[in-house]
């Protein structure tokens, strides 16, 4: 099945889909935000996952891991956390850890796309 225009980006989809259907619905909807944020995001496959670039600039990118997935923000640490929801001590990225679908809302990952992706 094509999800992109980019084949490294299918590729990649298709094997978690088939990997993980459960990751997969879970993966699909956090893309979905990052790209209803900012139709301009460009997507690729570096690093083992799926980012999201902006003019250049690595906004972050979503890994899949066995029991998890990783949303990952390049500038994380620049974002406000009140609810200490982002993971991570680093001197510029932050990450949250989802686990199930639930946990997208629940920790707020439509809220920290969003100022991400306007920190640029």
């Amino acid at each position: 099945m094509s999800f992109s225009n980019n084949d490294k980006v299918d590729s990649f989809l298709n094997d978690i889909q088939f990997q993980s259907p459960e990751m997969f619905e879970i993966l699909m909807s956090i893309r979905t935000i990052f790209h209803d944020t900012n139709l301009g995001l460009v997507e690729d496959i570096k690093y083992g996952g799926l980012v999201f670039t902006l003019s250049n600039t690595l906004i972050g990118g979503i890994f899949v891991y066995a029991k998890h997935i990783s949303i990952e923000f390049s500038f994380g640490a620049e974002l406000p956390d009140p609810d200490k929801i982002l993971e991570g001590k680093g001197k510029k990225r932050r990450h949250i850890k989802i686990h199930v679908m639930e946990d997208v809302e629940k920790k707020k990952v439509k809220n920290f796309v969003g100022i991400a992706v306007n920190l640029n």
